[in-house]
């Protein structure tokens, strides 16, 4: 093909492999075996010989994430809006059947209290009259002893990031720590891509072996919101595999969680605590597809 004229082209200029050659500026060198001159001319001489490239190990990566569970607190700039938008409701409505019998109960008790008063004309003398006002009264009371739950939770106050039941008002997503190399790495769940499986399958996979039944899930998709490559430390590098391309798919938490896993192997996070475990290439790469309202309207 077009690689192999051109291969072709530049051994015409040698004298042979090894030998002597031109280099920059007119000057004889040796051209080194191993080269991309090298392995040019050596696919030139033999037509049916085919480059070989550097391998990449090909993975399925999940980005599993819990939604949040409470709607966050207001800025001040949303709280007063909302304000805003509870007057122009209250100017603009009309009197609910509740209020419309407040009216009626207060008429009622300046009737009664009038000079010309006639007890025989109303036909419930005698019983106890309960009115508007006082079924009000009688809803503040039971709403001075109502305690709602706290917003921060036991794990909230302890940083107990190995656990759901923090951060309700944000998102969380999974990370656990895979050893690569002589070291450990926090990761989004990963595993190597196997013969027959779509990138997707390879990515369920990952979740499966990682909390087995625990955890239900939903995956948004079939094509995959990231993509990241990295090289593996020079000690576990080969000639088939220098490093890994990973393709990243988004899940939802439906239930379950990671109970019978090893405390310290995996994490909880938000998006803001995503910089405290990934690498700064690798967290480049996940902040293009984790999106939180938080960070963006603090």
């Amino acid at each position: 093909g077009a690689q192999c004229k051109m291969a072709a082209a530049a051994l015409r200029r040698l004298p042979a492999l090894g030998g002597r050659a031109l280099g920059a500026g007119g000057r004889q060198g040796t051209v080194r075996p191993g080269s991309e001159l090298h392995s040019a001319a050596r696919v030139a001489g033999d037509p049916g010989q085919t480059p070989r490239l550097p391998g990449w190990q090909r993975c399925g990566a999940v980005c599993l994430q819990r939604a949040a569970i409470l709607s966050r607190e207001k800025n001040p700039m949303e709280s007063a809006f909302a304000q805003l938008l509870e007057q122009v409701e209250l100017e603009k409505s009309l009197y609910s059947d509740h209020e419309l019998q407040v009216f009626e109960d207060e008429e009622k008790i300046r009737w009664r209290q009038a000079e010309d008063y006639d007890s025989e004309e109303e036909e419930d003398v005698g019983q106890d009259i309960v009115t508007a006002q006082d079924l009000e009264d009688m809803w503040e009371q039971k709403l001075r002893q109502f305690r709602a739950a706290d917003r921060e939770q036991e794990a909230d106050k302890k940083d107990d990031r190995s656990t759901l039941n923090r951060r309700l008002d944000e998102k969380l997503t999974l990370l656990v720590k895979e050893k690569v190399g002589d070291e450990d790495i926090w990761l989004l769940p990963q595993s190597e891509w196997k013969p027959g499986e779509t990138m997707r399958q390879t990515a369920e996979r990952a979740l499966s072996a990682l909390s087995g039944n625990e955890l239900q899930t939903a995956f948004l998709g079939n094509a995959p919101a990231g993509f990241y490559k990295y090289k593996y430390p020079k000690a576990m590098r080969t000639s088939d595999n220098v490093g890994a391309k990973v393709f990243f798919f988004k899940a939802w938490l439906v239930n379950g969680d990671l109970e019978a896993r090893r405390k310290g192997d995996y994490v909880w996070v938000t998006k803001s605590e995503l910089k405290d475990y990934l690498k700064p290439k690798y967290l480049q790469q996940v902040n293009r597809f984790i999106f939180d309202t938080a960070a963006m309207y603090p």
